[in-house]
């Protein structure tokens, strides 16, 4: 009875053994990835830095028996057939057991090896190779070329194969095996660099009547399916006939150029064949024949496709032809491109002056005027000035060019019609009646060239025209003329400040001065002006510079009048300064003192604070100290305000920030600086409050205290 309990207990003891020998797999609860990820290298870099034990390496063995070095060659080679029944397919196994039994002159053992890994793989090309230059580097001359028969037959594709056997007879002396190594590689149709490499293995051996048979063949060589050649490029032909060309062959290298062509026909026509065939009859001194070949393949290889020709024709001509003919071919082919770009658009304007530069550059002038006709005969439809902007250049190209090539009397007669084909009472162009009138003069006409201003003034006055009429004047010292066209431009354009100016301007250099003055007082008056502060400035500093300090304080004074910029009065303060009087820093102090009391009542803020900035500055540098305290009591205080925002359609846009000046002086302000004082006094009174009801012990202690 007590053996039964033992019994059973011991079947659960080595249950419960057998159920803790069984490791509980954790359940991963975070499956993200970790925020330092690990690469393979890097743990495999680890583990080199911080290999602690370095091996020794092992200790040479010297053989000195014949028996320890046959057991030597037992234990290696059962090293290698190791490694070679892990893995057959590594070919580098078989490739250094091999190497290693050739070391030690086992020549046949390597070859059994190599055998055998040729079984295993015999697409490697590595190990024929090796295979073979093993039998070559031990002079077995007759297995290196079986060796070689087995490869080209079992992979012919592999030109690398074909190259060495051939040269390994060639090296051997046995010409005659290598061309029939090259004869059975040809039959397979290789790549164009073996029969090249044929064709110079025969021409090393003065073998030239091979070398052109080799040539026909891999020129006329035909594919099986169809009639095709295998080669049908033209630079192939181009190398045969160069071939013969080098062998003196001068026949047959033209007849080859001559199969080439008829081959191509026209649907195929390559210009690098033409040039090809242009250069050796130019090498043969046959001129014509090359003007023959040019021209047959430019009147039919498309334009696009026949630059490369084109050119090559180009040098030809220069060195063998008349400078006519080569001039007329590219003149007529770039002709031809610009008549059939004006004839899509006649008023493609830029396309007529590309054909025009043509022209001028090599016709005769009948050619050149034809052209230009034909161009000005274009004249845009709509009577819009942007339109006509391109088209008027045409008109004056033309006109420039018949004064530098032809007479004078066209020249005029091209300014004139094109001054009538202008519609002046729409627009007009003030360059070509300036062009026209400095013709004129040119020409030494001066009364034409005042006649022409004159009526463009009378028909279409500019104030380019005023301007280049008066500046013509100028020049011939013509002063009383000047005054009358001033008078006429101001007349036509009285707003314009820079003429008024430039009258006065003129009257200053001339001397009078009071005509000058007379005419700024006329100016100043005008109801309306383009420049009115320019034409302000220049007469202030005409004053100045007479030194008519009443005059130009009268001035500043009448412009403040209309204005009360801080600019202005700024300028006169710094007049006053620089009056050069005794009284000069009293009186810019009241220009200042006046300035900031007109400003009060100024809505830019910013102005008024440039006129404190500029007072402050000049207090500094002449003021006494009871002046700079009443100037610094003056700067405004800079507080930052918010307002309100509102888009185009009225809708609440926001609120943006802004800088705002409060003067201490504005007494419109105290008001207000007396609220926000209050308001500030009243929140810091209810802070203090809030906090002591937060803390009463605080307010025990103190009572205490």
């Amino acid at each position: 009875e007590g053996a039964w309990p033992a019994r059973g207990g011991g079947k659960m003891a080595s249950t419960a053994a057998g159920k803790q020998r069984i490791p509980k797999v954790a359940k991963v609860k975070n499956k993200a990835p970790a925020e330092v990820q690990i690469t393979a290298e890097q743990l495999l870099r680890e583990a080199k830095e911080r290999e602690l034990e370095l091996l020794p390496p092992p200790p040479q063995q010297k053989i000195t028996d014949v028996e320890e070095l046959n057991d030597y060659k037992l234990r290696k080679r059962k090293t290698f057939e190791d490694n070679i029944r892990k893995n057959r397919t590594v070919i580098s196994n078989w490739i250094k057991y091999a190497q290693w039994e050739e070391s030690l002159k086992e020549i046949q053992r390597a070859r059994s090896i190599y055998e055998r890994a040729l079984d295993v793989d015999y697409r490697n090309v590595t190990l024929w190779l090796k295979y073979a230059e093993m039998e070559m580097k031990n002079r077995q001359v007759n297995h290196a070329r079986n060796i070689w028969d087995r490869a080209i037959t079992t992979l012919p594709r592999v030109n690398q194969f074909w190259y060495k056997y051939t040269y390994m007879e060639e090296m051997l002396g046995n010409v005659a095996g290598s061309r029939q190594v090259f004869e059975r590689w040809m039959e397979w149709q290789p790549e164009e660099q073996a029969w090249h490499s044929y064709i110079n293995f025969e021409l090393r051996y003065k073998e030239v009547d091979r070398a052109r048979s080799i040539y026909e063949r891999y020129i006329l060589l035909k594919a099986l399916a169809a009639l095709v050649l295998v080669h049908p490029e033209v630079k192939n032909w181009i190398k045969y006939a160069r071939f013969e060309e080098k062998h003196s062959y001068f026949a047959h290298a033209r007849k080859v150029y001559e199969r080439a062509v008829e081959f191509f026909g026209e649907e195929h026509m390559d210009e690098h064949l033409y040039v090809a065939f242009a250069k050796f009859e130019e090498n043969q001194k046959e001129f014509e024949r090359v003007r023959v070949i040019y021209k047959y393949a430019l009147d039919r290889i498309p334009k696009q496709d026949a630059q490369n020709l084109f050119k090559n024709y180009t040098i030809f001509e220069k060195k063998f032809g008349d400078r006519r003919g080569i001039e007329d071919i590219i003149v007529s082919k770039r002709r031809f491109q610009y008549e059939e770009e004006v004839k899509a658009n006649p008023h493609n304007y830029d396309a007529w002056f590309d054909y025009l530069r043509l022209v001028e550059s090599d016709a005769g002038a009948e050619s050149v005027r034809e052209v230009y006709e034909r161009a000005i005969a274009n004249v845009p439809p709509l009577q819009e000035k942007r339109h006509w902007k391109r088209y008027i250049y045409l008109w004056i190209n033309y006109a420039l060019y018949e004064e530098l090539e032809a007479k004078a009397k066209r020249t005029r007669q091209v300014y004139q019609a094109c001054l009538e084909l202008l519609p002046h009472k729409k627009f007009t162009f003030a360059k070509m009646w300036l062009l026209y009138a400095q013709f004129e003069i040119r020409q030494k006409n001066l009364p034409l060239a005042r006649r022409a201003l004159g009526t463009s003034i009378g028909k279409c006055p500019k104030n380019k025209l005023f301007k280049g009429y008066i500046e013509l004047e100028l020049q011939l010292r013509e002063f009383d003329r000047c005054r009358k066209l001033y008078e006429k431009f101001l007349e036509f354009a009285p707003e314009n400040c820079t003429s008024w100016i430039k009258f006065a301007e003129l009257e200053t250099i001339l001397g009078d001065t009071d005509r000058a003055r007379a005419i700024y007082e006329l100016a100043i008056g005008q109801p309306r002006l383009d420049m009115p502060e320019v034409l302000w400035k220049s007469y202030i500093d005409f004053e100045m510079e007479q030194e008519e300090y009443e005059r130009t304080r009268s001035l500043y004074r009448r412009l403040l009048q209309r204005t009360q910029h801080v600019k202005v009065w700024i300028s006169l303060a710094q007049f006053e300064l620089s009056a050069g009087q005794q009284e000069r820093l009293p009186r810019c102090r009241q220009v200042y003192e006046e300035a900031n009391r007109a400003m009060r009542s100024c809505e830019e803020k910013e102005e008024r604070v440039m006129l404190l900035e500029s007072w402050r500055s000049f207090e500094e540098e002449f003021g006494t100290e009871a002046t700079k305290e009443r100037i610094d009591k003056l700067m405004p205080e800079k507080i930052k305000k918010r307002r309100k925002l509102q888009a185009e359609d009225g809708s609440d846009a926001g609120w943006e920030e802004y800088y705002d000046y409060i003067f201490p002086e504005d007494t419109a302000n105290q008001p207000n600086l007396k609220l926000l004082a209050m308001a500030k006094l009243w929140k810091k009174q209810q802070q203090e409050s809030e906090a002591a009801a937060m803390d009463p012990d605080k307010d025990i202690d103190e009572s205490q205290t």
